[in-house]
């Protein structure tokens, strides 16, 4: 068994004494005026100090987290070098940067158009957000739903600010982004006969989450890598973009590269590039622990801005509400909403319920905060405070069997640590998630201001909103990476490359000179830094 302290033990005692009653009746949901009462008071995106406004770039004026800010206008990792464009390195059509599900979908539906296509990520293609995902994806395919059921769970859930278009092409192409994943290969959980399991999430009105256990995104990643494999499309690991090229015209015309390792630098010539570099949670905004993968830093905002890309949304992350809290060596970790979609429940020191255990993501996060910072109601942990995620709940509400069945993951996460979630709570608080905000884009997934830039997955911002419900991110990296590979792989066709250049970057430095800043900030980050040494 986990060491746990007394103060823990004693309230754990005081969860097993309400459990019963708990599972008879569960905790209302709000009102619509209490919703909004406890993201005024508690959720990270109102702390007005957490921000500031922005002095150079297409978002000149709008408010952004410092550590973007100090990013979005850092210093060109270019700063004093003198490249030669004339003499690519690599010559292709479609470009695409970032190794995630949503770059592996573009490649493969660019390739599937006849492009020459080449991917490149800084780590390997798999390292991304997508790996880590774990609940499921959203489509509304069962004869009880539809896509306009979907579109008014998301545009709600997202606070009514989501881009129409986006989220209109989100919702419709759901169910044909869950046929061709299953064509492919994805082992989805399926009934005896074949028909496909699904589940609630939190903001949903219908069950409509499919997945793969809790390995959603594994599963997912696992395929489209095999698939980006068996085609052929190259791809060139361990080598970042830190710089999009653009021709005369003031077209994107490929990427300045650079080697991880050895930190050489290459030039990618390209008819048209593809961001999909996913988040920002490896930039620890106001000091929060992140679900996110190591090179999750927000690169594709840093890219794209520079390059005159406008952004949407920028001042708005996710938390996701439960990440685990408990034992410090998976401090942060993302413990998937479907422990919760299956029954368990979100109860203080007291063992008692505070909040509807599926209430829409910021509002369950917030009320943990509230519960922890404000009403004094959280257990202490190593790293801080939490709250009690009730799982043993799950076994008597589901049957015995159903956490190892259904969340084998989870299981398997806690039990390395002597935590058996069948039969013991976990403690859990909100932990840094997803990148609501990023590239503004047009339904073709081109950006609104830079042309032969398309975007894709996390880095665009306005197909949510201001927030997202759970399974809707494994959907957007499939339908915007397949709208982004299909819409590149037809514009390449008629894309004439004039000279490159690199004047942007020039002009952008002579902005920043101009607003009076002066950084030793390089950007984009790359990497995060957990060492007193300088970052790469």
């Amino acid at each position: 068994m986990y060491n746990y302290t007394a103060e823990q033990l004693a309230s754990m005692k005081k969860v097993e004494a309400t459990r019963a009653e708990r599972c008879k009746k569960l905790k209302e949901r709000m009102t619509a005026d209490e919703k909004q009462q406890v993201l005024r008071e508690n959720h990270p995106d109102y702390i007005t100090t957490a921000y500031e406004n922005l002095k150079v770039g297409p978002n000149k004026g709008d408010k952004v987290l410092h550590e973007l800010a100090e990013l979005l206008q850092g210093k060109s990792r270019l700063t004093g070098k003198k490249l030669d464009l004339t003499k690519p390195d690599f010559d292709v059509d479609v470009l695409v940067i970032g190794g995630g599900g949503a770059g592996s979908s573009a490649a493969i539906e660019a390739d599937n158009a006849g492009a020459k296509v080449m991917m490149v990520t800084k780590l390997r293609i798999g390292d991304a957000n997508t790996m880590m995902a774990e609940g499921g994806i959203q489509a509304a395919d069962k004869p009880n739903d539809s896509p306009a059921i979907h579109y008014l769970d998301a545009f709600g859930g997202g606070h009514f600010a989501a881009k129409h278009e986006l989220l209109y092409k989100l919702v419709n192409e759901a169910p044909d982004a869950i046929r061709w994943l299953n064509e492919l290969g994805v082992m989805f959980d399926k009934m005896p006969d074949g028909t496909m399991v699904t589940t609630h999430g939190g903001g949903t009105s219908r069950k409509r989450m499919h997945a793969c256990k809790d390995y959603s995104g594994a599963e997912i990643m696992r395929t489209l890598r095999d698939e980006v494999f068996n085609r052929g499309i190259p791809v060139v690991d361990f080598t970042a973009a830190i710089e999009l090229i653009k021709d005369t015209d003031g077209k994107v015309a490929g990427a300045v590269l650079m080697n991880m390792e050895t930190k050489d630098i290459l030039i990618a010539k390209a008819k048209v590039v593809i961001i999909a570099t996913g988040g920002a949670g490896r930039l620890h905004y106001q000091g929060f622990p992140t679900s996110n993968h190591y090179g999750a830093t927000a690169d594709g905002l840093v890219l794209g801005y520079r390059a005159g890309a406008k952004l949407l949304y920028a001042d708005t992350l996710q938390y996701h509400p439960t990440g685990a809290a408990e034992p410090t060596q998976i401090f942060g970790a993302l413990v998937t909403e479907k422990v919760r979609s299956l029954g368990a429940q979100l109860v203080n020191c007291d063992g008692e319920p505070f909040v509807y255990s599926l209430e829409t993501r910021d509002v369950t996060a917030s009320s943990i905060i509230r519960e922890c910072k404000k009403r004094n109601k959280g257990i202490k942990t190593t790293d801080g405070v939490g709250v009690w995620l009730d799982t043993p709940q799950i076994e008597i509400l589901g049957g015995e069997g159903t956490i190892e069945k259904r969340i084998p993951a989870m299981m398997r996460m806690f039990g390395k640590y002597g935590i058996d979630i069948r039969k013991e709570p976990i403690l859990v608080y909100p932990t840094l998630h997803y990148q609501n905000g990023g590239l503004d884009i047009s339904a073709d997934g081109m950006s609104t201001t830079v042309e032969n830039l398309y975007v894709a997955g996390e880095a665009v911002g306005g197909i949510h909103g201001r927030n997202r419900l759970m399974g809707n991110s494994l959907l957007d990296i499939i339908v915007f990476g397949r709208n982004a590979g299909k819409s590149a792989g037809e514009k390449y066709k008629s894309v004439e490359v004039k000279e490159l250049t690199l004047s942007h970057v020039d002009a952008f430095n002579a902005e920043l000179k101009e607003a009076g800043i002066e950084t030793e900030v390089l950007s984009p980050k790359l990497l995060p830094n957990y060492t007193k040494h300088p970052a790469i």
